[in-house]
């Protein structure tokens, strides 16, 4: 099935293939992360130890980024290069296989793992009825953004053009899809929750309940949208701050400023 959210406006296919991208505002995602860069930057996602080995390619990435034009391409160069650093810090940290003293760092190991690993359960919510849950099916993490739960593959599978609900694995074995998943959560806004797209690029506008709970904009902001009933609200959660290296060293390669409010420990959860 071919996914609607890939039939892109001729301006912008011509943008990016002929890079005449300043004429009328338009890029790719290649004019800002070369695949040099990017094999710089996840050093270890093909050793043998990464259960991801050849899943989380540059071509597919750039691929997907396509069905999402707006992704990495709002706003200033400076707001371009930060949004694609906090959705690569992201998930970096969601796939990562990285330690303490790892080799080359504990930053080194993004996109090391395509699945959940040892999943409490089968993240099937039975009170979803827009998005019913298939017998036998699991819907763990998967992908760089580690999808879950069933109405996020659901509607992931509906936006994109795959069949979530009773094919949930394709996730972690279709390269394509997989990065497309990943880029569906970042951009697309689950109410009361912002999207990330929104959160980095200055369109996200808090609420009175967002201002009551402390939810300000910056890369905290997106780890409470990805995982805030977990990591959020608590004082010097490591996870945050595994994300938040992740962020300062991908900001660095791009030479932008990581921006503030870079944890969430003193926001309460959406």
């Amino acid at each position: 099935m071919v996914s609607r959210c890939c039939f892109l406006p001729l301006v912008v296919v011509l943008a990016c293939n002929l890079t005449i991208r300043a004429a009328w505002g338009a890029s790719c995602i290649s004019s800002i992360v070369s695949k040099e860069l990017f094999d710089s930057m996840f050093l270890h996602k093909d050793d043998a130890a990464c259960p991801a080995k050849d899943l989380y390619t540059y071509d597919s990435f750039v691929q997907a980024s396509r069905c999402f034009p707006s992704f990495g391409n709002t706003g200033s160069l400076a707001t371009r290069k930060r949004e694609i650093a906090a959705f690569l810090a992201q998930i970096s940290h969601e796939t990562t296989g990285g330690w303490a003293t790892a080799p080359d760092g504990p930053y080194a190991w993004g996109l090391c793992f395509k699945e959940e690993v040892s999943p409490q359960s089968d993240y099937c919510d039975t009170t979803n009825t827009q998005w019913p849950c298939s017998p036998g099916k699991s819907y763990k993490g998967r992908g760089p953004i580690q999808l879950s739960w069933n109405y996020n593959y659901g509607a992931a599978g509906r936006a994109l053009g795959f069949d979530g609900l009773h094919n949930p694995e394709i996730v972690s074995n279709n390269s394509v899809i997989s990065w497309k998943t990943a880029l569906w959560f970042w951009m697309t806004e689950q109410k009361p929750k912002p999207s990330c797209h929104n959160v980095m690029v200055g369109l996200y506008l808090p609420t009175k309940q967002d201002l009551a709970a402390n939810r300000t904009i910056g890369f905290g902001l997106l780890t409470n949208i990805i995982n805030g009933g977990l990591e959020c609200g608590i004082p010097t959660d490591a996870r945050v701050y595994d994300r938040i290296g992740y962020f300062q060293r991908y900001a660095n390669i791009f030479n932008v400023e990581t921006g503030p409010n870079l944890d969430c420990q003193y926001q309460k959860p959406f």
